[in-house]
């Protein structure tokens, strides 16, 4: 899914949203969670997951064209962790969809 279907979908599911209106909410809520992220803060959504950054710390790597050593700086990155709910959801669906393919093959 792509930030224009997020805002499709929105769009459609409210009736009373413009599609002007849905856009903005988008970019509102995905913006408060890039700006918490910058700053090094948590964001938890119950029953979807959460949103954390985590700390890469400095090491040394390969330049893989000549073989030299180069050091690569500490890094801090966004990570997602999918909350119960959310795992629980996609495992399902998973398990429905290879339920379905044994059930062609074994049809074939």
């Amino acid at each position: 899914m792509t930030r224009s279907d997020l805002v499709e979908e929105l769009a459609n599911r409210f009736d009373q949203l413009t599609h002007r209106d849905a856009e903005y909410a988008a970019k509102t809520i995905l913006d408060a969670v890039s700006d918490a992220l910058v700053r090094g803060h948590r964001i938890e959504i119950r029953g979807f997951g959460s949103f954390s950054v985590n700390r890469r710390p400095p090491r040394m790597g390969r330049n893989p064209r000549s073989g030299e050593s180069v050091a690569i700086p500490e890094k801090r990155v966004p990570h997602f962790k999918p909350g119960k709910a959310l795992r629980e959801a996609v495992d399902a669906h998973t398990q429905m969809l290879t339920t379905q393919a044994k059930e062609k093959i074994s049809r074939s």
